[in-house]
Order: structure tokens, then sequence, then C-alpha cells
């Protein structure tokens, strides 16, 4: 029986593919583990929350990067997939020119804004990765269309696993917050030789902005949801920073890394193995039907024991491994890392409404969900930090439950009376 169920795992794609993608993160979080003790003792709270102020901007500039051309590749029928790979290749490089120059414009309002000039290089520095990315953005996708995760999983292996031990060389060479932005920089062209090595496709040199109106209808409500999502995951660094002060922030920005990092790592793995799992059996509704349900079976392996295990002994682990001037932040970190259970189902309701063209729901979702959580935020914050935390929390336990259950109903009520009609 035992060798039966080890035969099924192997001829598993979707659980190979996490295999794959959870095996990279576990390499990376032990690189990781070793940056943030390093981190947590030689850069101070401010060092922290000037960090934290450069990547939320970067975050927030980048999500127009995830505007659904990269889903669009991994969608599409394969007679039409060659125009709309010339087409996605030479759009790329007009949108992330214009981020480049939108990032480093940037840059001097939030400096202008948080009254700190030492914002404005390490900003407009971070902008640079944006010329890189096009080179190689094509192949990446069709990597991912053909389900051939493990070179996603070497990429992001050799370039976080780079950034990690550059950082730890940085804070060790006493660089301040130039520790954790330089090295983002630095590595970038890992993951664009990597994919770029790995896939044939090549552009034919000729400009076109043919299928653009194509992949822009498609992609609007993806990049609506990705906009939102962004907004959620850095609003509370931006309140806080603001209502409260750096140094507050960097005590939370500590506490949301250290508490979330290691879960956020496994439910992106979850993310970028179910899409491509999906859209390959949405053709056949019993099959589509059974992979969707045994994903989400898997996730609730996977998460609730590892979300569980890390909050309960953040009493023990955060003095000895991080030190001591950061227990007043474990509070913080246990109430965020709790957040974290609720959030790959929802994250599997999404891929779900997206592989039956229904994005716009999705996006519907997601600002009735952003509204929400920005109320709760605002409540929170009248509170410090740790008021901020809870809303998290409760937003999270409350809300996405409720979405997760309400969209797969939807879906599948609506596959059957397809069905049925035909």
């Amino acid at each position: 029986m035992s060798l039966s169920i080890l035969e099924k795992l192997r001829g598993n794609k979707f659980i190979r593919n996490i295999g794959w993608l959870s095996g990279s993160e576990l390499i990376i979080r032990i690189f990781r583990l070793v940056t943030t003790v390093v981190l947590a003792r030689w850069l101070s709270e401010y060092d922290y929350g000037l960090a934290a102020v450069v990547l939320t901007v970067n975050e927030f500039v980048r999500v127009f990067a995830r505007n659904g051309i990269g889903h669009k590749l991994i969608q599409a029928p394969e007679e039409e997939i060659e125009e709309l790979c010339e087409a996605a290749y030479w759009l790329n490089w007009v949108i992330f020119a214009a981020l480049f120059a939108i990032q480093c414009l940037l840059a001097f309002v939030i400096s202008w804004i948080y009254k700190d000039s030492q914002l404005i290089a390490p900003i407009c520095a971070m902008a640079l990765v944006y010329l890189m990315v096009p080179i190689s953005s094509v192949q990446s996708e069709l990597i991912v269309r053909e389900n051939r995760l493990e070179i996603l999983a070497i990429a992001n292996t050799l370039q976080i696993g780079a950034d990690n031990v550059l950082t730890l060389i940085f804070a060790l060479l006493h660089m301040g917050m130039w520790a954790i932005v330089l090295p983002k920089i630095l590595v970038a062209p890992i993951w664009v030789a990597i994919n770029y090595i790995n896939h044939p496709w090549q552009p034919a040199k000729r400009f076109t902005t043919k299928n653009w109106g194509n992949i822009f209808r498609f992609g609007r409500n993806i990049l609506g949801v990705e906009l939102l999502k962004t907004l959620r995951a850095n609003l509370d660094y931006l309140i806080v920073g603001k209502f409260l002060g750096i140094k507050e922030l960097g005590y939370y920005y500590w506490a949301f890394n250290a508490g979330l990092g290691i879960s956020l790592s496994v439910i992106s793995s979850i993310n970028s193995a179910i899409f491509p799992h999906l859209c390959a059996a949405r053709s056949e509704l019993s099959k589509f039907k059974a992979r969707y349900f045994s994903s989400i079976k898997t996730i609730t392996l996977m998460i609730v024991p590892l979300v569980m295990l890390q909050s309960g002994l953040a009493h023990f682990y955060v003095p000895v491994v991080f030190g001591h001037k950061w227990i007043p932040a474990i509070p913080i970190l246990v109430l965020i890392c709790l957040s974290a259970i609720p959030r790959p189902f929802a994250d599997a309701a999404s891929g779900l409404l997206v592989a039956v063209d229904k994005p716009e729901v999705d996006l519907r979702w997601n600002i009735i969900f952003t509204a929400l959580f920005t109320g709760g935020l605002l409540i929170g914050v009248q509170y410090q930090a740790l008021g901020v935390a809870v809303s998290v929390l409760l937003t999270h336990l409350i809300f996405l439950p409720l979405f997760t259950v309400w969209a797969t109903r939807y879906v599948f009520a609506r596959l059957y009376k397809e069905e049925m009609q035909k």
C-alpha cells in the first residue's frame, strides 16, 4: 500500500512541482534565517525602518509588472501562443522602461513625505532591476506553461540564496540599509540568465503592437487584483510608519517578516504550482474538480501544522535566535503568523476563478476585502503596532474563509450548469 501511495505521489505533477518549489524555499529559508539573525543583531531599528520604506515603494511599483501578461501566455491556446509571445516581449519592454522612470520620480516624492533624503538613492537603484527583466520574461512564462517548475525552483534558490549571502556580508561590513537593498540589484541577472538559457524561444527582433489589446483586455482584471493585493501587503507598513514612526515600523517590519516569512514562502510555492495545474485540466470538469479539492487538502496538510508550530514556539526561539531586543515584538509576530492560515485557501479560490475566465469576479472580491482590511488597520493603529497586528489577524480569519467557500460554490455550480446545458 505504501508503495502504491509513493507511486501516486511521483505521478502527481502538482505534488512534484510543490516539492521542487518547497525544497527551493527550504534552502532559501536556511540562508534567510542566518541572514535575519545577523541583521537583527547588526542593524538598528531605524535601518530596518528605512529598508522597509524602500522595499515597500519598490513593491508598489513592481506590481504593475504582474499585469496578466504571464497569465495570458500560460492560459492561451497553442495556435495563438507564438503571436502572443511576440506581442508580450515588446509590451514588456515598454512597461518596464516606464516603471524604471516612475520609480525614480517617486524616490523624490517619498523622500519629501518621510523627510529623509537617504531614501532617494536606494529607491532609484532598485529601479535598475526593471531594465533586466524583459530579456527573459517571456521564456519564464513559457517554462511555467510547460509545467517545468523545477527551473523556477532552481532560479529562485540561486537568486535568493545569493541575495541572502550578500546581505549577510554587507551587514557585517556595517552597510546599514544598503545591506538589504544592494544585493537585490546585484542578483537580478541570475534569474534572467537561468530563464534565458532554459527555453529556446527568441523574439523576431521586429517591434509590433499586434495583440496588445487582447493582452490588455485579459490582464486588466488580474492587474487590478495584484494592485489590491500589493496595497494590502504593504498598507500596514505605510500606516505604522506614518502614524507611529520609523522606529516602530522597524519593530513591526521585523515581526512581520520573521513571523510570516516562512509561511509566505510555502504559500508562494503553492500559488506558483496551482494555477498551471488547474489550467491543464479545465476542459474536463471531473478532473478539474478533483485537482482543485486535492490541492485544498495538500494546502491544509502543509500550512496548518507549520503555522501552529512556529507561532507556538515564538516565545522560546526569538530571544535565543534573534536577541533579547526583539522580545517586545513577539506578540506581533505570533498574531501575524496566525494570519497565514486562511491565506493560501483564498489564493487557491482566486486561481480557480481566473482558470475559468472569471478574473473580474476575483477583482470585485479584492476591492471589497481591501476596503475591509483598510478599515481594520485604521482602527488598529489607534492601539499601536499590536493593534495593527490584531486587525490583520481578524480580517483574514473572518473574511478569507467566507470568500473561499463562496468562490468554490460559485465556480462549480456554474460549471455544472454549463455541463447540463450541453
